[in-house]
């Protein structure tokens, strides 16, 4: 196999038509998705795969709209496989996440326990953490993977809170590999267009995000007395003599 076809390098014309495609939804100026796009000309899948697995981890990159890029490319230029796109995609997210679990179950716990109590995060809040993620944990997982905020930290989250891993490996999973496959395949079917209809995915993900978290607040807010009396009983005495998720018990 010609190692061109293996990471993706094209002709200027095919260069050409593809940043023009990518940039004619509006979602993007030509500069934008050429900055985008190059690195998908260079290193084909690998961009991708970076790209992905970078946001999971908990780094705020364009993963998905680097996806998008390079399924626009992959149509424009039948250079790239939608498939592999999607297997590639599916891959770097789920191993992305799960380190950010691991960043978030052996550092960020530790962060909280000691640092905490400088943000009013003491230990009563730390139980409540742990009590919403054991009941809630695997929709917040599923979910936060088709919301851009929750994409990038959910699985740090969830490792901070304990979530058991082979129940976030199981959410994130089945998450990630819907996500690559809806995402690659709306830029099949949507061609440019799917530059519009992510904005608008957007930007609706983003309002309901913020509608969830103003709720989330008012909630807890209210509730919080009885949350800490219930994760109290649910975890008894220090939160450290309860370090091993629940589920994994």
């Amino acid at each position: 196999m010609r190692s061109d076809l293996l990471v993706g390098r094209y002709t200027d014309r095919e260069h050409e038509v593809a940043c023009r495609h990518g940039a004619a939804g509006g979602f993007l100026t030509l500069t934008a998705v050429t900055a985008i796009t190059q690195p998908i000309q260079t290193y084909g899948y690998w961009a991708v795969f970076l790209a992905v697995g970078l946001e999971s981890l908990g780094v705020p990159i364009p993963g998905e709209t680097t996806l998008i890029a390079a399924a626009l490319y992959a149509g424009s230029t039948h250079r790239l496989s939608f498939v592999t796109l999607g297997i590639v995609a599916a891959a770097a997210a789920i191993i992305g996440d799960n380190i950010g679990y691991l960043i978030g179950r052996f550092g960020g716990y530790r962060l909280l326990r000691r640092y905490g109590h400088y943000v009013r995060v003491d230990e009563a809040k730390l139980k409540v953490g742990r009590y919403i993620f054991d009941r809630h944990g695997g929709k917040v997982v599923f979910f936060g993977r088709f919301i851009s905020v929750l994409r990038t930290y959910a699985a740090f989250l969830a490792g901070a809170n304990m979530m058991s891993w082979r129940r976030f490996l199981l959410y994130n999973s089945a998450g990630g590999i819907l996500w690559a496959a809806v995402v690659t395949a709306s830029a099949y079917v949507l061609g440019t267009a799917v530059h519009r209809v992510s904005t608008a995915i957007t930007i609706a993900g983003a309002v309901l995000l913020v509608v969830v978290i103003v709720v989330l607040l008012v909630y807890l807010r209210r509730h919080l007395k009885r949350l800490e009396a219930r994760a109290e009983q649910a975890y008894p005495g220090p939160l450290d003599d309860h370090r091993m998720p629940s589920g994994a018990r």
